[in-house]
Formats: C-alpha cells, sequence, structure tokens
C-alpha cells in the first residue's frame, strides 16, 4: 500500500483547504483511510477516518468542521477542512489499515508522507 497526501499548504483562519490521499490499487475496497496530524512540540493526534462500508468517524476538536469523503473512481480520499483554526496548523498525515480502530489510536499498517497545513490568525 503506497499513500500520497498533498494539498497542504498557507491559509488564514476561517479559510478552507482540501487535503488528498491517493492511494494505490484497490486500496480504498480492502482498508479503511484516515487523517492523522502532528502539530509543533506535539504528540501526533487523531483527525477523521473512513471505513471501507463508508462510515466516518472525526475528532471532537475537527467535528462539524471537517469532512473526509473518498472517491473510489481516483482511488482517492479527501479531507475537506472548513472554518480553520490556527490551532490546525500541523503535518498532516493519511493513514490506512484494515481497521478503523487502528487508525483512530495511531497504530495503522500503512502511512503516507505528510502535507504541511499552516494557518495564521
Amino acid at each position: 500500500v503506497q499513500l500520497q497526501a498533498s494539498g497542504g499548504g498557507s491559509a488564514q483562519a476561517g479559510s478552507s483547504l482540501r487535503l488528498s490521499c491517493a492511494a494505490d490499487g484497490r486500496t480504498l475496497s480492502t482498508h479503511a483511510i484516515g487523517w492523522c496530524r502532528q502539530a509543533p512540540g506535539k504528540e501526533r493526534e487523531f483527525v477523521a477516518s473512513i471505513s471501507r462500508a463508508g462510515g466516518t468517524y472525526y475528532a471532537d476538536s475537527v467535528k462539524g468542521r471537517f469532512t473526509i469523503s473518498r472517491d473510489n473512481t481516483k482511488n482517492t480520499v479527501y479531507l475537506q477542512m472548513n472554518n480553520l483554526k490556527y490551532e490546525d496548523t500541523a503535518v498532516y498525515y493519511c493513514a490506512a489499515d484494515r481497521k478503523v480502530h487502528s487508525i483512530v489510536v495511531l497504530t495503522p499498517d500503512y502511512w503516507g508522507k505528510g502535507t504541511l497545513v499552516t494557518v495564521s490568525s
């Protein structure tokens, strides 16, 4: 499984960004995909996940602002981030595992390289 995250950049508080996680092969049909992030000086934390069946799960800190979705035809999972806050500044990583729980507890089988999101207030 290979994962390629993209879409990071600089944004002002209150604006939006969309991250993409491109997976290879049939990964989306065999694995749950999720996003985690690591802010400077802090531990990595779970952000959002989407199961093989399409069920979604979010961290409380992003619920109502972030939306995870997927396009199976493009083998891509998206993270739409609205109403960005300064505290959303972090390197965002996509992850894959056959079980959503493994992503939530930050022990997925596969990690992609991160993409940096910087939010200015």
